[in-house]
């Protein structure tokens, strides 16, 4: 139902997109000019997200830097951390803010409409009228302190967390590698520089710059109110004008970014990035070449795009991939590749990785080459048709399983919006579709595409980014340097005024702000039940499939889940590499190349994994399941059942050098992970010790898992040992054959039974003669650990063991994590110690209490705080309001929305792993009976100094750090 505007806002046009299920309606604020865009939804998880077109004219940080300073008070909010407090005081699905290369956004989700109403006061007045103080422009961006904060004689340090964020996310090789390239593919515009911030150049912002920036940027004029849901447009805009609105007239100016000046001819650059492992430097160099395209406004030109790329790159059979993915020029192609259109100008980016800088001429003419036969002899046609079903399926799939569907929505339309583009076309895409599905039946047509996108294009940059061994040491020797000369030259009044910054700084980040003034919701406002997704129906024979009825827009989820069969240690450790492998190499009679466009034209995608869990009530009783899965139109239920069938039947193993290739690919990704992931794999490790199902999560998803892949790439260049490898993985899927499996599919009502039919006229149950379902070795041992790798920051982690979710003690420690969190943790290790984050948490599924810090400048002290915070809760009374934020967060976690295949898939393995209904409801219910004598009691019972593990994730240079800790020290 549409409804009219609120009385300042003009509706400008409304418009159905059948596809997505939703009408977008279009209006503009009169008084100031600013756009609304409201996604019409019956759901009920609503969306808010308001974004400022920010245009940075330097690498210091500014836009990121307000992002952080903005979220710290406000007029009518003047506490010191509304947002993180808000954090905990409400039933957020989420809650968040993004800075871009050209905006900055604060979203957020709820699906309880007066908790949506609390946050949508608290955000407009942290965007539009922030307070912007001083010392949270110091805490949040950057300061200088003494290393001994009141000892002027101490060395002079650069603190902040925007500081040290920015430490760790330019120690991602991947990260350097995209601003390296940005800065030659858009030199003359805002995209040459790193929003975000670079480490060296963060402290050049002054606080006077940091306000001049929010008075030019963040007005009405020059903001994007988007929205989704079921709360009409009107409410919204009422809210809208009344908290924020009528306090602004129009902007003088307009921010945009113009047009980036054309290359005349390609260039050629050569750069360092950092890199700090053990040995040698060879074969570690990424190459790619960059190409600067139309304008992302430009909607036929962007799938057009869009297109080129699917049928250049989309998979093993894809020309392009299939050259970057066979040359022996690199180790695999770069993780940077294929379209991006998050900028005003889109960009193509192809290469590979694990190179030298003598073959940057090679990898581009490689390239080219394969560009030059497209242009001249296209693409066999069932290759095009099939990239353009990859695109149809990005359309159709109803996704919300990482950030809330409403979201992805408001986002896709985000980047068209910012540069004053169709953001309604961005969204419906069918027509469009429509026009690519004319456009490809004439030969000439791809052909022209990457002939006059890529070939003739002369705005082209290749980049050949090699590792120094001496960057870092460089870049720490010159902070270091210019933190000497500025002390130098300090007086002795300036000296006492940055010991007098720290202390006021240390006093406002632990001074108890009145938080009455903030809106909260309670235990009361929190649903008595339990959302749950009750299967459709269950057939036990002859194979015993499992049906689910759930909105997905004409899509099919199936799966085949086989139980995991007993495993030597060997093939345990191999595990992960057979599932990985399993979707990627030849089938029956197909090569892995047809294999591969067999599977773009029938689904979306086809996957393995694995997964291992204890009990709900024992985690040391473990069992665990091999999960075959794929997506893909109704329409092609059929053939997508065929091709799972025989991926799982006749699997071939038999491709030698496929098989190199994915290792190969599969140890560059998992290494790049590791400083985006650190804080996740440095819980794993440290966790690894207390039983079965931690140490396989260390083994097959943690630092062990890249360890041994990086040791098995070593080893099978030559022939034997990757025969050997073949052979290995061939026995483990013979194992698995033997399995004994069930069947999952996830459609619309109206076509589950023949869904479900089909999928069972595929399988049978194999005969149950020896097989042996797996099984883990018990055990509970201490774990200290330090793992060297390429990073500037640190990530560090405690473990003791605990309990499972059945256990009476499980709902206290669940909350416990919240609580150690919102009342010390965030303060001790983010405000005071820099780092981006840090907290607790319990995982029940490996009975397990953890504590991390992410991008973290210390180590010491990060531990020692983890142990404080626990002699802090022991140590002192506290009130109930913090039990009763920490339970809100537990309960915000248990009831967020996943999209609609998606809670599905949750419910059905919950409860393949005795997770039922009632178990699951009796916990939720428990923890809503938490109080703080359970916090101390179950911190008294279970996290005790003798109980601990630890676990770090630093560079080299802190051997030194691993002997005074007594750690054992490990290289990647």
């Amino acid at each position: 139902m549409n409804h009219p505007a609120h009385a300042p806002f003009e509706l400008l046009r409304s418009q159905p997109i059948k596809s997505l299920n939703i009408t977008v309606e279009e209006y503009r604020h009169s008084a100031t000019g600013a756009l609304h865009i409201h996604l019409v939804s019956e759901n009920p998880e609503n969306v808010f997200l308001v974004a400022l077109r920010t245009v940075p004219e330097d690498s210091t940080g500014v836009a990121h830097i307000l992002e952080h300073t903005a979220l710290c008070g406000s007029e009518k909010y003047p506490v010191r951390d509304p947002f993180f407090m808000m954090v905990r005081r409400s039933l957020n699905t989420f809650m968040n803010a993004f800075t871009s290369s050209d905006w900055t956004a604060y979203p957020f989700a709820s699906q309880n409409r007066k908790d949506f109403d609390n946050l949508l006061n608290i955000y407009l007045d942290a965007v539009f009228f922030s307070r912007l103080d001083e010392l949270d422009f110091a805490q949040e961006g950057h300061r200088l302190e003494f290393a001994e904060p009141d000892n002027p004689d101490s060395a002079l340090e650069y603190k902040g967390v925007v500081f040290n964020e920015m430490k760790g996310a330019m120690s991602s090789a991947p990260s350097t590698l995209w601003h390296t390239l940005c800065r030659h593919l858009y030199p003359t515009t805002t995209y040459r520089y790193n929003s975000g911030g670079e480490p060296e150049h963060i402290p050049a912002l002054s606080y006077e710059q940091l306000k001049a920036f929010y008075r030019t940027h963040y007005h009405p004029g020059n903001a994007i109110f988007m929205t989704f849901g079921d709360i009409p447009a009107q409410l919204h805009q009422e809210k809208f004008q009344q908290l924020a609105l009528h306090s602004f007239g129009k902007l003088d100016g307009e921010i945009s970014v113009p047009d980036e000046q054309r290359l005349t001819a390609p260039i050629a650059v050569e750069e360092e990035y950092a890199f700090d492992e053990a040995g040698s430097e060879q074969h570690k160099t990424h190459i790619v070449v960059g190409w600067l395209l139309g304008k992302a406004t430009d909607l036929e030109s962007a799938m057009k795009a869009h297109l080129l790329s699917s049928v250049l790159l989309d998979n093993s059979a894809s020309p392009l991939r299939q050259a970057l993915e066979t040359t022996d020029l690199g180790a695999a192609p770069s993780p940077l590749w294929g379209m991006d259109d998050s900028q005003k100008e889109m960009c193509f980016v192809c290469g590979v990785e694990g190179s030298d800088p003598d073959k940057a001429d090679a990898v581009e003419q490689l390239i080219l080459g394969v560009l030059k036969n497209v242009a001249g002899n296209g693409i066999p046609q069932e290759q095009v048709e099939a990239s353009l079903h990859q695109l149809e399926l990005q359309q159709r799939e109803i996704t919300g399983d990482g950030y809330p569907y409403g979201l992805q929505l408001i986002l896709t339309a985000l980047t068209s919006a910012t540069h004053r583009g169709d953001a309604i076309a961005l969204l419906n895409l069918e027509p469009v579709l429509d026009k690519l599905r004319e456009a490809i039946k004439d030969p000439a047509f791809i052909k022209n595409l990457a002939r006059n996108l890529l070939l003739e294009n002369q705005h082209r940059v290749r980049l050949a980014l090699k590792p120094s061994k001496t960057l870092s040491a460089r870049k720490v020797e010159a902070e270091k340097q210019r933190l000497a000369d500025i002390k130098a030259v300090l007086s002795d009044t300036e000296k006492a005024a940055i010991i007098e910054q720290a202390k006021a700084l240390k006093a406002r980040q632990e001074q108890q702000d009145d938080d009455s003034v903030l809106p909260k919701v309670t235990l009361e406002d929190i649903p008595s039940e339990m959302a749950y997704v009750a299967s459709h129906s269950r057939q036990p024979e002859p194979v015993p499939t499992t049906s689910y009825s759930a909105g997905t827009n004409g899509l099919v989820y199936q799966q085949v889940i086989n139980q995991l069969p007993q495993l030597t240690p060997e093939q345990c450790n191999l595990l992960p590499l057979y599932t990985s492998c399993l979707t990627e190499v030849a089938v029956a009679t197909r090569d892995y190349l047809q294999t591969q466009l067999w599977q773009s034209r029938v689904c979306g995608s086809i996957t393995a994994s694995v997964s291992a869990r204890g009990t709900a009530n024992d985690p040391q009783q473990l069992s665990g399941h091999l999960i075959l899965s794929a997506k893909g139109l109704g329409a092609n239920q059929e053939a997508i059942c065929e091709l799972m069938q025989q991926t799982l039947e006749q699997v071939r193993f038999d491709e030698l050098p496929r098989l190199r290739e994915l290792v190969a690919q599969f140890r560059a990704r998992r290494e790049m992970s590791i400083t985006g992931n650190g804080h996740a794999l440095a819980m794993t490790a440290a966790a690894s010790g207390v039983g079965p199902g931690a140490l396989l999560s260390h083994q097959w998803s943690g630092l062990e898992g890249i360890r041994l892949l990086k040791h098995l790439d070593r080893t099978l260049d030559d022939a034997s040992p990757l025969a050997d490898f073949a052979a290995q993985l061939q026995d483990i899927h013979q194992l698995i054959l033997r399995a004994p499996r069930q069947l999952l599919v996830i459609g619309e009502e109206e076509k589950l039974g023949n869904y479900a039919h089909q999928l069972r006229s595929h399988f049978s149950q194999p005969a149950s003669d020896g097989f042996t379902p797996f099984t883990a070795e018990q055990g509970n041992e201490k774990v200290g650990q330090l793992w060297q790798t390429s990073t500037r920051v640190n990530f560090c982690a405690k473990a003791y063991p605990t309990v499972p979710m059945d256990h009476p003690d499980a709902p206290a420690l669940n909350v416990l994590g919240g609580f150690l969190r919102n009342g010390y943790l965030h303060r001790t290790i983010r405000e005071q110690g820099g780092a981006y984050g840090g907290g607790a948490g319990q995982d029940n599924n490996i009975a397990a209490f953890r504590f991390f810090s992410y991008r973290d400048p210390r180590l010491h002290g990060t531990l020692d705080d983890f142990d404080r915070s626990i002699a802090w809760l022991l140590e002192t009374d506290h009130q109930w309001q913090p039990v009763e934020e920490a339970i809100l967060g537990v309960i915000s976690g248990i009831d967020k929305p996943g999209s609609p295949a998606g809670e599905a898939k949750a419910t059905f393995h919950a409860e393949l792993y005795g997770r039922t209904r009632e178990k699951r409801e009796a916990f939720r219910n428990n923890v809503l009976k938490v109080a703080s004598a359970d916090l101390r009691r179950v911190a008294e019972t279970y996290l005790k100094p003798e109980r601990a593990s630890t676990a770090l994730i630093s560079n080299p240079d802190q051997a030194s750090a691993a002997k005074e800790l007594q750690l054992q020290e490990i290289a990647l």
